[in-house]
């Protein structure tokens, strides 16, 4: 019997990791740790789609194909996808990082404000703002296509990009029309308008509120430009009430929610996430039993960042173990931003998450690829390795899984495919 022809064929894989049978709805609880292993298994691909998958037997008898990469051994898995970045500013925070240190260390403790009271005194967030508001769209896209370029390189092939270093309509757009045009970049990249981010020196509480809800919002329906509205919703940001106003007109508007809730402070932020059915709650290193709960009732996702408190340095990580027990469906992301989690590397967040969170490596591999599928709703397309989803596929320098998080500090990843072709 003549053999199908494909494009390309993944073969002598030591563990070919699935993920299938979640596109429906993300995995929680004891089903976070099935990974679908097919041992010396081979991916077929056509047309940029995943065409089989199986045992060597099955799919080397039933396809042919041109290309071959011969995996020799090693892991196979869906390409990364980061689904909490800050990719587009200008600029970069290395001054607020030695300030930590030197707090951290004793030194100069009252001369050297926290995270918080830097934002308050002009500085962090509102420092990249400055930077991002000189910077051209064309220099901004320069910028964010270095850092996705380095991305890709350590296996992410989907990614989430908010704005947020605009707040002003002018300067919020600038940064939102620069993700929409990266779009046809070699990855898929979902945008989030986060005008809520801090507010403007230049601006009232109320006015600049008034210009997010009158103006932004509106016109990002208009022009497409994001598929979801996030609020940082924190003391020295937004409050939850202030949030509330802004999630109301969101939906109006049809935009998806979510929110950055739990960083620093617990002021009930969750609770009005899953009241207005946010399809993500992100930070959350400050939770309550009873918010947790809710999100596992409410199936909301929860996006846990575990490279911002490594860098802030605050030793206060989410309780994902916590929350992976209670049914909580949970999300890994970099959080890559020039302030607090200045990381393209997923790895080196699932290398975090077991070390710091006490997930297991099944959990975090989970939480990088098909839940944080579902958490940017690109769950019927990437995430996993299933006949009709795009061949977005990692070839990783380890014989099994258990060693992803294992090595940590550098780069397993041998050959990055996207839609079926090598990039990188």
């Amino acid at each position: 019997m003549p053999r199908n022809s494909a494009d390309l064929l993944i073969v002598g894989a030591s563990e070919v990791l699935t993920l299938g049978g979640a596109s429906h709805r993300p995995r929680t609880g004891a089903e976070m740790n099935e990974l679908g292993i097919i041992k010396d298994g081979v991916v077929a691909i056509k047309g940029g789609l995943i065409c089989d998958i199986g045992s060597l037997q099955k799919i080397y008898d039933k396809w042919s194909a041109p290309g071959i990469i011969h995996a020799e051994g090693r892991v196979v898995m869906p390409g990364f996808v980061d689904c909490h970045t800050h990719a587009v500013f200008a600029g970069s925070r290395e001054i607020d990082f030695i300030k930590k240190i030197v707090r951290k260390s004793g030194r100069e403790i009252s001369a050297v404000p926290a995270y918080l009271e830097i934002l308050k005194g002009g500085g962090g967030i509102l420092e990249t703002v400055a930077k991002t508001r000189e910077a051209s769209e064309e220099r901004l896209m320069i910028y964010a296509a270095f850092w996705l370029n380095n991305m890709l390189k350590y296996g992410t092939t989907t990614v989430e990009i908010k704005s947020g270093y605009g707040l002003s309509f002018e300067d919020e757009l600038k940064i939102l029309f620069a993700i929409k045009k990266l779009r046809g970049s070699k990855m898929d990249i979902v945008s989030t308008f986060l005008g809520a981010h801090a507010f403007p020196p230049e601006k009232s509480r109320e006015a600049y509120l008034k210009e997010i809800i009158d103006h932004m919002i509106p016109h990002i329906h208009v022009h497409e430009l994001a598929k979801y509205c996030d609020v940082f919703c924190e003391a020295g940001a937004f409050s939850v009430e202030e949030a509330e106003k802004i999630i109301e007109i969101a939906r109006v508007w049809g935009l998806k929610i979510k929110l950055h809730a739990g960083e620093f402070n617990d002021l009930g932020a969750v609770e009005l996430g899953v009241k207005y059915g946010a399809v993500s709650i992100d930070h959350l290193d400050h939770i309550s039993d009873s918010a947790i709960l809710a999100m596992a009732e409410a199936e909301t996702i929860g996006v846990l960042l575990p490279a911002v408190p490594f860098h802030l340095m605050t030793g206060h990580y989410a309780p994902a173990r916590k929350m992976i027990d209670a049914g909580v469906p949970i999300a890994l992301a970099t959080d890559f931003n020039p302030g607090s989690a200045p990381t393209f590397s997923m790895q080196m967040v699932i290398a975090l998450a077991c070390r710091q969170m006490q997930m297991t490596p099944a959990e975090a591999i989970t939480a990088s690829t098909i839940n944080a599928a579902h958490a940017i709703g690109m769950e019927e397309k990437v995430g996993s390795l299933e006949i009709g989803k795009q061949a977005d596929i990692i070839i990783l320098d380890i014989d099994n899984y258990l060693q992803l998080p294992y090595w940590f500090g550098g780069n397993l990843a041998r050959e990055v495919i996207k839609k079926g072709v090598i990039v990188s």
